[in-house]
C-alpha cells in the first residue's frame, strides 16, 4: 500500500510517500517521492523542494502563494510533471498527519472524522502555531483525495501513560480539570528512536530504561520504560524543559509577572521572548543555529561560549531527573540535528555521568555515526545515535490502523 505523509511545522511542509507490503521493514525505506517547503526566509515566500526515488527534483521559490495553495501545488507534483510517481490521487491507499496536540483524549493515533478535526479545531489554544498548520494539511488532501482515509498521528500521544504524579502541576486540582496538565512532546520522534535503538542493541525494548535526548531547534527529553514514556521535559506546551534553539525552556514564573506588572509588557510580547527570542538565539545574540553559535566561539565570543555552556549544562541537569525518574537507565539516545551531529554537546553531556561507568569512545563520537552505538564496548550504559525517522514513524502508525480495522 502507498501512504502518504504530511509533517507540518509552524514554518514548513515536509512530505513523503512510502509503500509497504504485507509486513513493515524494520528500517525506513527511501521514500518513493519526498517534498520540502520552507516559509523561513522570506514572509511571502516559500522554498519548495521535491525529489523522487528514481531521480527526477525540483527547485523553486514560489511567491506571493498562501500555504494551502503551495501544499497543493507540491501534492499535485505526485501525479503531474517529472516528479511523477503515481497515476492518480486514487492510487495513495492512506494519508497520515502529524498532528502537535492531542490533548488527554487522544492516546493512539485514529482515523479523521469531523469529530476529530473539531477537536484539532479546538487543541489549537494549546497549540496555535502547529495545529492549524496540520489541519491545514488534512483540508488540503480532503480536496484533492477525496476517497483516501487519513490518520492523525498525534506527538503527545506517546507521553499519554505519564503517571499522575509527573503529569499534574502543583497548582489547584482544578487546574488539571481544565486541562492544564503536561502532555509532552516530540513523541512521534521518541517513539521511533526507542524502538530503533532497541534494534541497534539487539535488545527487547520491553525491557529498556532509555533516555532520548531530542536535540534540534526544539529540544526535550524522553525517559521510556517497558516502551513507554514515564516522564519528559516538554509539558503543557513545547516551551518547558531545556534550552531550545529560541524557546527558553523552563524558568520562573515570578519572572513574567514581574516584567506584565513592573514593566508593562503584554502577554502577546513575553509569548514572543520566551518562544523566539531566547534559548541560544537570546543569549548569544548570534543565532538559534547551533553551527553558527560554534563559529563564533572559534572567534572567542564569550556570549556564543556562554550559551553553549548553559545548553549543556540544562541538557545535563533534564538527564539527571529522567535518570532519577527511571531509576537507572540502559541506554542513553541522541537525535536531532544537534542530538547527532554535534560531538561536543554529546561527550560533555555524557561526561557528568561518568559515575554511571558510562564511557564514550571518543573516535566514534567524534565521527557522528548515524544508527550506531558509541560507547565504549566496557561502558555500564550504551550511547547511541539515532537518525530520528518521523515520517516514517507516521507511515508506520497508519499502516498499523490500517490492519486494526
Amino acid at each position: 500500500m502507498k501512504i502518504l505523509v504530511l509533517n507540518a511545522g509552524s514554518s514548513s511542509q515536509k512530505s513523503r510517500l512510502y509503500e509497504i507490503g504485507e509486513s513493515i521493514p524494520d528500517q525506513a525505506p527511501e521514500p518513493l517521492w519526498e517534498a520540502n517547503a520552507d516559509w523561513t526566509k522570506e514572509k511571502d515566500a516559500a522554498d519548495l523542494k521535491i525529489k523522487t526515488a528514481g531521480g527526477p527534483s525540483i527547485e523553486e521559490e514560489i511567491t506571493r502563494e498562501s500555504r494551502p495553495v503551495i501544499i497543493e501545488r507540491m501534492l499535485k507534483t505526485l501525479w503531474s510533471g517529472k516528479t511523477r510517481v503515481i497515476d492518480r490521487p486514487a492510487d495513495v491507499a492512506m494519508i497520515g498527519h502529524r498532528i502537535v496536540h492531542g490533548g488527554a483524549d487522544y492516546r493512539e493515533s485514529v482515523l479523521i472524522t469531523p469529530e476529530v478535526k473539531a477537536a484539532i479545531q479546538r487543541l489549537s489554544a494549546f497549540a496555535p502555531l502547529h495545529n492549524p498548520a496540520n489541519l491545514e494539511g488534512v483540508e488540503t488532501c480532503e480536496r484533492l483525495f477525496a476517497s483516501t482515509p487519513q490518520v492523525a498521528v498525534f506527538d503527545t500521544a506517546f507521553h499519554s501513560q505519564l503517571p499522575r504524579r509527573a503529569a499534574f502541576y502543583a497548582g489547584p486540582y482544578e487546574w488539571f480539570e481544565q486541562g492544564i496538565r503536561r502532555y509532552g512532546f516530540h513523541g512521534i520522534s521518541h517513539q521511533y528512536c526507542a524502538r530503533r535503538g532497541a534494534q541497534i542493541l539487539g535488545r527487547d525494548l520491553a525491557s529498556l530504561r532509555i533516555i532520548n535526548c531530542h536535540l534540534g531547534n526544539g529540544c526535550s527529553l524522553a525517559a521510556i520504560q517497558g516502551g513507554h514514556s514515564i516522564d519528559t521535559t516538554m509539558g503543557f506546551t513545547p516551551l518547558e524543559g531545556l534550552m531550545m534553539g529560541t524557546r527558553s525552556g523552563s524558568l520562573d514564573p515570578s519572572i513574567l509577572t514581574y516584567l506584565q506588572r513592573e514593566k508593562g509588557y503584554s502577554a502577546d510580547r513575553l509569548e514572543q521572548i520566551l518562544n523566539k527570542e531566547s534559548g541560544l538565539k537570546g543569549i548569544s545574540g548570534i543565532s538559534s543555529d547551533l553551527r553558527q553559535v560554534m563559529q563564533a566561539i572559534e572567534d572567542d565570543n564569550e556570549r556564543a561560549e556562554l550559551a553553549l555552556e548553559m545548553f549543556i549544562y540544562r541538557l545535563r541537569y533534564f538527564i539527571g531527573a529522567m535518570l532519577a525518574a527511571l531509576g537507572g537507565v540502559d541506554a542513553l539516545i541522541f537525535t536531532g540535528g544537534i542530538g547527532e551531529n554535534a560531538a561536543r554537546v554529546r561527550a560533555e553531556a555524557c561526561a557528568a555521568f561518568g559515575f554511571l561507568k558510562l564511557k564514550l569512545d571518543e573516535a566514534k563520537n567524534a565521527a557522528s555515526p548515524a544508527d550506531q552505538d558509541i560507547a565504549t564496548p566496557a561502558s555500564a550504559v550504551r550511547v547511541l545515535i539515532v537518525h530520528t525517522e518521523e515520517d516514517w514513524e507516521i507511515a508506520r502508525e497508519c499502516w498499523r490502523v490500517a490492519h486494526k480495522r
